[in-house]
């Protein structure tokens, strides 16, 4: 919320409950300004003992002219007797408690812990592989990273899989038998596309193509900067939703390394055979055969 209702002459604000949870709208506003309790009292000249007693609700009647310099230091304003035209999303975690019954930072991240694995404590330890009666301390009920780098990142990843969206391409020029399949943010930048084409099983044994039909995965390419993110999880899904409109059952693909990975998550099995890699090199003489030196 970025506007705050207050009394016509600047005082005391009185009971706090006038203006909803004050330390609520207090910890929002850090929470989208990116600052902690100490970078915003030193902003806005406030002890941060002070702001620290308002966002816990222990203070009854702060001045109005401090919650002011608070809220200007986040970058919000106060108004006289106007609601608010921006509200603020809450901070998500803030129903989170530690184990002395404290909030968590607004500004960071903060997830429940579950298992080790959600505990990067237990991650640089190496013993979240333990089983639970051999763990050496007690998981805590949330965490969350300092490392502002680290936390931006992951929040612009989140934007990412929130916002990509996936499509067929169709038309231009492109032959019935391909499937084109791209990933999009939002103003159009690709990020993502899967390739495949349509054929007849029949073509394998040399016999004449029926109309039954399978699909032969080309590739799947995600940018650099897009990668891990599940998107080209995505893209693959997709094309296992589109096969089953076209009553599609069967599609094959030579994949290696991490795309094996990939594609196992996607439902798809290795085979007891594997394909030949076959290469020629045209001999590099004029006049040169079939059986010059240079082919292999």
């Amino acid at each position: 919320m970025s506007e705050l209702t207050g009394p016509e002459e600047p005082g005391d604000l009185g009971d706090v409950s006038d203006l909803g949870d004050l330390g609520a709208t207090l910890r929002a506003l850090r929470r989208r300004a990116d600052l902690s309790q100490r970078e915003l009292a030193e902003r806005a000249g406030v002890p941060q003992a002070t702001l620290a007693r308002i966002e816990a609700g222990r203070t009854a009647d702060p001045r109005y002219r401090t919650v002011e310099l608070l809220v200007r230091a986040a970058g919000g304003q106060m108004t006289i007797g106007a609601p608010a035209v921006d509200p603020l999303p809450p901070v998500p975690h803030d129903g989170l408690r530690d184990v002395a019954g404290r909030r968590y930072p607004a500004h960071l991240d903060v997830w429940e812990v579950h298992e080790p694995r959600d505990w990067p404590g237990a991650w640089w330890a190496h013993w979240y592989t333990l089983p639970p009666e051999l763990w050496p301390l007690r998981l805590p009920a949330a965490s969350y990273r300092r490392n502002r780098v680290y936390r931006d990142e992951r929040r612009w990843g989140e934007e990412v899989q929130r916002t990509v969206r996936v499509r067929r391409v169709t038309g231009g020029g492109l032959p019935t038998t391909s499937w084109r399949f791209v990933a999009e943010l939002p103003r159009g930048e690709l990020v993502g596309e899967l390739r495949a084409h349509e054929r007849s099983p029949h073509l394998r044994y040399g016999d004449r193509p029926e109309e039954e039909r399978e699909l032969v995965l080309d590739g799947v390419l995600v940018a650099d900067p897009y990668r891990l993110l599940g998107i080209g999880r995505r893209l693959v899904l997709r094309l296992t939703e589109e096969m089953g409109l076209a009553g599609i059952r069967t599609a094959h693909a030579i994949a290696e390394g991490p795309a094996v990975h990939l594609l196992r998550a996607c439902g798809y099995r290795e085979q007891a055979s594997r394909p030949w890699s076959m290469r020629l090199d045209r001999p590099r003489g004029p006049g040169s055969g079939p059986g010059g030196g240079g082919g292999r």
